[in-house]
């Protein structure tokens, strides 16, 4: 059977389509100047389905692991991509045809890959104890070659010590000790309320693992770590089997349910985590999070519903106004017998995918970015493919002064996630450069584009041209070349 994703509304788009290609560039074209202390990598991922979906109704999440590497140095960037090699991955390219089912539910497999894992490798990347990991939450990380992008490892356990079945997109990086805080949810499988939580010293072995129970089963896509707890948000995107008895996906929304923020302390055996609850909304990123004695303060991007249209609904349908998120900062007192949190709206900006400044990862901070929808701004529809809301904006906040400032892409172009690179190791908090991907809809090329973090909206200071598009991605990380094995 020949390879055809025309008939799938999924792939529909120049930024939609399937990519497909692995390719290195050297020297790519740059307009305008390099800063000459921008040194390191820039790493990102894609969902790129190698194949087209067996079922109509999968999602975009589902598409395989793809990487791209955007490495600076001496005025130059050098560019690769590689698809992860999972067992999915080397399953599907051996058969040249999809063989694993709807996004998340393994009973629509093909029989013959049920024992493989089914981890994809295609929501976020991180680099840890000279490691770098490719990560999807239903599975452990894939370890790649930083500099070559060579899978090393397909299913990543720590040497052994990771007993969760799965483990976070988004680990987290103390930047006081240099250990890795992560977790695993649904870690015994299936629908399973269990929760493993794991730290990873600077030299990658599991030094601590606790276990902990959820209100109910559901996505817990992010977490939150201060120097001295953790902290998870439950929202109602829950996992329903009935619907994967049916051949649906993993995840649907329940707007009857409450959202639970827990709470624990670092290093504990978890008998001290306090769930407390709040009304139904959705918020899957977070900025940073810090303690101040008793007191824990969470930064989300947080919604009235479910941001994810392609999900089904348990109860009523996808509403965009209530989709839009605004920077929250969620806050509890464990001194007190409440069992609330306090939500506090930070910034009338409507936006998704929070960054900051890693290097103050779970410390009291105050800079932020986050690609945001500017509804005054004009967006050329009938060219950039989409009557629905774009992301249009880069904005940077400052906490301190509760200020923010923007730089806004133009009317025929939208933005991913952006990232920030600081200027060099003891650079002040925010000094350094916003950079990430820009769609362009005209040239259907995909742009890197470069800002000084302290002048955002004077637009970038360069631009990298990519003489391709690449699909939409979710997440990436910014490597410092002083962390970087030398090639």
């Amino acid at each position: 059977m020949s390879v055809d994703f025309s008939k799938n509304p999924m792939f529909k788009g120049t930024f939609a389509a399937p990519f497909r290609a692995e390719t290195d560039i050297f020297d790519l074209e740059v307009e305008g100047e390099l800063p000459s202390d921008l040194e390191g990598t820039f790493y990102r991922v894609q969902p790129d389905f190698l194949y087209p979906p067996r079922y109509d109704n999968d999602v975009p999440f589902n598409g395989d692991g793809h990487i791209s590497m955007f490495r600076f140095g001496n005025g130059h960037v050098d560019y690769k991509c590689r698809y992860a090699r999972t067992q999915r991955y080397k399953a599907q390219r051996e058969a040249r045809q999809a063989l694993f089912g709807t996004y998340r539910n393994r009973d629509t497999d093909d029989p013959s890959v049920r024992k493989l894992s089914g981890g994809t490798a295609n929501t976020n990347l991180i680099y840890h104890a000279g490691r770098l990991f490719a990560l999807k939450e239903d599975s452990p990380p894939v370890q790649l070659d930083p500099n070559t992008l060579e899978t090393l490892d397909d299913y990543y356990t720590f040497n052994g010590k990771l007993t969760s079945r799965t483990f976070t997109a988004h680990p987290k990086i103390d930047p006081v000790s240099g250990e890795m805080i992560g977790f695993g949810y649904e870690a015994t499988g299936n629908a399973s309320d269990d929760v493993a939580v794991y730290a990873m010293d600077k030299t990658g072995e599991i030094t601590w693992e606790c276990w902990i129970k959820v209100p109910y089963v559901g996505m817990l896509h992010d977490f939150a770590i201060t120097q001295t707890h953790i902290a998870f948000l439950v929202i109602p995107m829950v996992t329903s089997v009935e619907q994967m008895k049916q051949g649906g996906v993993h995840f649907a929304w329940d707007s009857s349910l409450p959202t639970y923020l827990g709470v624990m302390r670092r290093g504990g055996d978890g008998k001290d985590l306090r769930w407390f609850k709040g009304p139904e909304k959705c918020a899957t990123h977070v900025m940073n999070a810090f303690s101040d004695g008793d007191d824990i303060y969470v930064d989300m991007d947080m919604a009235e519903s479910n941001q994810f249209p392609f999900f089904p609904f348990v109860k009523g349908a996808f509403d965009p106004q209530k989709a839009q998120g605004r920077m929250t900062r969620l806050s509890v007192n464990l001194n007190q017998d409440a069992d609330t949190y306090n939500r506090d709206v930070m910034y009338d900006e409507i936006g998704v995918l929070p960054r900051t400044d890693e290097r103050y990862w779970s410390l009291p901070y105050n800079f932020g970015i986050m690609p945001v929808i500017d509804m005054s701004k004009p967006v050329d529809e009938a060219r950039v493919g989409t009557t629905g809301f774009v992301l249009n904006t880069w904005t940077r906040f400052d906490h301190n002064r509760k200020k923010s400032s923007s730089w806004y892409v133009g009317e025929v172009s939208s933005l991913q996630e952006p990232q920030f690179a600081p200027r060099g190791k003891d650079a002040p908090e925010g000094d350094g450069y916003v950079i990430g991907l820009c769609n362009r809809y005209v040239e259907k090329r995909t742009d890197l584009v470069i800002l000084d973090a302290a002048h955002m909206e004077e637009g970038p200071i360069a631009t990298v041209k990519l003489p391709f598009a690449l699909r939409n991605g979710i997440h990436g990380h910014w490597v410092p070349g002083y962390t970087l094995p030398v090639k």
